[in-house]
């Protein structure tokens, strides 16, 4: 299985690089499949920060599994058995997911978001518009930086300081707008304060006009695997008002994560 199956370690009988392994074929598995058109090597390489050489051994095992597809033009998009694997998910991981966000739009009169991380970013699981004459841009599978949504900021916070400046290594903090923060000293300040309150804010930090609160979803292990964000336009709800909807947001996130086990 080439790069997935490590060398062996002899003095114990197990691989000793295993873990790295199976970190490095993840990572190119979650670059391979992000977005919505087929992605090609150099760019999953690029994304998966693993050398171009162990991406096609790893690209190569992952579709002989079925995980991976491609039509022999350089490129590779979802295989049959990662797709049969996300619908299991679907059918089974999210169920009542859907009336604990639809519940909260209806509360705040304003969209709501899920997304789960994945490596150095969050991907879009759920979107729920609220009854306004507005839409949002954003869309289910849509990925979303760690360091500058609301989303991404509550998973952030609420990881080791070393995971988080081994994200920001590798995602880096690029300048969004004026008001995104791209130094990692004033970011790890911020999450101390979100570890605090409990939620955090996104005040135009990732769009313009656009201001969201979002809570953090942690797994029955305790760990962060994501959030749950309220979106709203700068010109219709300040930040005083946006602060309100706490409450129910993160009655909300705990109760998508005890629905996701």
């Amino acid at each position: 299985m080439g790069e997935i199956s490590g060398e062996t370690d002899h003095r114990v009988g197990r691989s000793s690089n295993a873990g790295n392994a199976v970190s490095k074929a993840v990572n190119v598995l979650e670059a391979a499949v992000a977005g919505a058109e087929p992605r090609r090597l150099g760019d999953i390489a690029t994304d998966a920060g693993v050398p171009k050489a162990s991406v096609h051994r790893i690209l190569a095992t992952l579709g002989e599994l079925g995980f991976i597809a491609s039509d022999g033009d350089g490129t590779y998009r979802v295989g049959p058995r990662m797709l049969a694997l996300a619908e299991e998910v679907k059918a089974v991981g999210t169920a009542g997911i859907g009336d604990v966000l639809s519940a909260l739009a209806t509360e705040v009169g304003h969209t709501v978001h899920m997304a789960l991380r994945s490596g150095n970013h969050a991907v879009y699981v759920h979107k729920v518009e609220a009854d306004q004459p507005y839409r949002m841009a954003s869309r289910v599978g849509m990925r979303l930086p760690l360091h500058c949504t609301a989303i991404g900021k509550s998973v952030l916070a609420h990881l080791s300081e070393e995971e988080v400046r081994t994200v920001v290594a590798g995602a880096g903090l690029p300048a969004r707008n004026a008001k995104t923060i791209t130094d990692a000293k004033r970011l790890l300040e911020e999450l101390a304060v979100i570890r605090g309150q409990g939620y955090a804010i996104d005040d135009e930090e990732n769009e313009t006009t656009i201001r969201c609160i979002g809570a953090p979803v942690f797994d029955r292990a305790g760990a962060v695997v994501g959030g749950v964000s309220i979106s709203t336009v700068t010109f219709l709800v300040p930040r005083d008002q946006l602060v309100t909807f706490a409450p129910g947001l993160l009655t909300a996130a705990k109760e998508v994560g005890a629905l996701l086990g």
